[in-house]
């Protein structure tokens, strides 16, 4: 196989949190001139029929504890696709850079003389808001913690003994797995009152979510059968539709009697 003419380049692109309009004009003009698409199992497949007919289009996907493409041979289909047939997008569920490995796999292409270049993508954490739960809000959360459930060790991230001292959001990635020990943890802290929000497939049409107390997660996500991906969101702005709802009543009363003042 002869090297391609064209320079190698590298696009490490979000594609969103799993509705396909959430990706970006940028990454919508970029995925047009690909010539090799690696996509994850987290990219909606919809946004294959962007590219050309003639781009090659490799799953090379990651399913929480299935089988999955070793992070080396991705780089290695970064280097070989580059080199022999130009512009390669690695497409990645989310933001790449949130918890996605992307910088890891520019920098890996760069080593190899290959030009790399992000493309942010919205994560689903900022999608939550699908579910009238914003990640911060005025006087209830100042602050967001976005945490792994799962580090590399298996282990639970030692940070969440630090978000629970703030009033912070925490949303907490990849920690179905670990939602007891997230429950004790709350529990131990005296934080088990806290509301917590489950959400699964977030932007697609067959999202789910339910709400709850961080002492009922385990349950919560057994009753609903609830499972991968999914994100947990702890913190007050879970709740703060429907305090907004409770105070509906009260809101309309005042505001009729300001019309008949």
């Amino acid at each position: 196989m002869t090297k391609n003419s064209r320079t190698p380049t590298l696009y490490v692109m979000g594609a969103g949190p799993g509705d396909p309009e959430l990706i970006t004009m940028k990454a919508y003009k970029v995925l047009q001139q690909a010539d090799v698409v690696l996509y994850d199992n987290l990219a909606n497949k919809d946004l294959l029929s962007i590219p050309k007919a003639d781009c090659e289009r490799i799953y090379v996907g990651k399913q929480p504890y299935k089988d999955y493409t070793p992070q080396e041979a991705i780089h290695d289909l970064i280097v070989e696709k580059a080199l022999h047939k130009g512009t390669v997008v690695r497409l990645k569920g989310g933001d790449p850079f949130i918890f996605g490995r992307g910088f890891e796999e520019m920098l890996f292409a760069r080593e190899h003389g290959i030009e790399a270049h992000y493309i942010p993508g919205i994560s689903s954490m900022q999608a939550i808001g699908l579910e009238d739960i914003p990640l911060t809000h005025r006087s209830v959360s100042e602050g967001i913690w976005a945490l792994t459930g799962t580090k590399k060790d298996g282990s639970l991230s030692s940070d969440l003994l630090l978000a629970m001292q703030s009033n912070a959001t925490v949303v907490i990635y990849m920690g179905m797995k670990k939602a007891e020990e997230i429950a004790h943890t709350y529990c131990t802290a005296g934080n088990g009152h806290i509301p917590v929000a489950v959400i699964q497939h977030v932007s697609l049409p067959h999202q789910k979510a339910v709400k709850g107390l961080v002492k009922d997660l385990p349950a919560l996500i057994q009753e609903h059968q609830l499972t991968h991906p999914s994100l947990i969101i702890i913190g007050w702005v879970v709740e703060l539709q429907a305090c907004f709802e409770a105070r509906l009543p009260q809101l309309e009363g005042t505001h009729k009697q300001a019309k008949r003042n």
